[in-house]
């Protein structure tokens, strides 16, 4: 399990096109990626299993904990980004609710653009 960042603060101004915005870049693939919004409610889980691919979770609201094959568990907050590779055990538990974004791509490398944690 690795941990990123992906805040306002460590994204990039972008001025093209007469624009005025901060873009945190995320990933970017080639091969099929699927991208979802998952909504954990108060006590939430996403239970122990084995990602079949490789998966990034971005902490969009709320905060929680989530625990890889090491077994130990780390809080999560906005901002917060975990990739878990394929075959990683994991889980995701809220005691308060977190909705994240959840992309899944056989070609998954975010720390080409995001801040380690």
């Amino acid at each position: 399990m690795k941990l990123f960042i992906f805040e306002k603060q460590v994204g990039k101004n972008i001025s093209h096109f007469n624009s005025d915005f901060i873009m945190s870049r995320i990933v970017r693939t080639e091969k099929p990626t699927q991208i979802g919004c998952m909504y954990l409610e108060t006590n939430g889980v996403v239970g122990y299993h084995e990602a079949v691919v490789p998966q990034l979770l971005l902490v969009i609201s709320g905060e929680g904990w989530v625990r890889g094959e090491a077994g130990l568990k780390v809080k999560v907050k906005v901002g917060d980004a975990v990739l878990w590779k394929k075959g990683e055990g994991h889980e995701t538990t809220t005691e308060t609710g977190l909705t994240a974004i959840v992309i899944e791509s056989e070609e998954l490398n975010p720390s080409e653009f995001m801040l380690e944690k």
